[in-house]
């Protein structure tokens, strides 16, 4: 259930005997977003000689590239096979590629493409997307250095403190961490701490996961 995806578009760009390769990343939801963002990256380099791409998106399963004239094999699927080697979903792709009048062959091809696609993926940040449940925990001030000294063992993302008449406490824990979490909360509070469940989605942990 649990996946990595990216933040926000990124680039980077290298040249390669004379011919210039940038890739371009972009988080992407949807075939349609995908579409979109590859129409502008071409939008954008109308001169160039090749926008190549490739794309995953967790909704059906879907995952496309395209060769855009280089050699069939030579560039899409390259593409594609970084973002599946690094485990990325709901990307988008697009190598761009300016010719500089120096044939690449096959396997050259194949490298540049593939080291465009990688440089553009470690230059953005990227999300380790966990499902989680928003917990809230309410409790006297007399738990709460119990509490406090427990979360940091279940890798929990702090969303706000409220230090009112009691100390209210809202975290996100991930799934397979919550029954564990619950049980010891309630041991070390004796039952008396208030836990209330506020729902399941996905959150980036990428902050709190090493």
């Amino acid at each position: 259930m649990n996946y990595f995806t990216i933040y926000e578009p990124a680039e980077a760009s290298f040249i390669e005997k004379k011919s210039e390769f940038i890739g371009y990343i972009a988080p992407v939801k949807t075939n349609d977003e995908a579409v979109a963002f590859i129409a502008s990256i071409k939008a954008m380099h109308r001169k160039a000689r090749h926008n190549v791409y490739a794309y995953i998106l967790r909704h059906d399963n879907i995952s496309r590239y395209s060769d855009d004239g280089e050699p069939q094999g030579t560039a899409g699927t390259p593409v594609l096979e970084v973002l599946q080697k690094r485990g990325l979903t709901d990307v988008c792709i697009v190598v761009t590629r300016y010719f500089g009048g120096i044939l690449l062959g096959g396997g050259g091809l194949l490298r540049a493409y593939s080291h465009a696609a990688s440089i553009a993926c470690d230059a953005a940040k990227i999300m380790d997307m966990r499902l989680c449940h928003r917990m809230k925990i309410n409790a006297d001030y007399g738990m709460y250095g119990k509490i406090s000294y427990i979360l940091p063992n279940f890798d929990v993302i702090t969303v706000n403190s409220d230090f009112g008449s009691s100390v209210t406490l809202e975290i996100l824990v991930q799934n397979e961490l919550l029954p564990s979490l619950i049980k010891e909360l309630t041991e070390i509070t004796n039952g008396a701490a208030e836990i209330t469940d506020h729902g399941e989605f996905f959150e980036d942990f990428s902050s709190v996961i090493k």
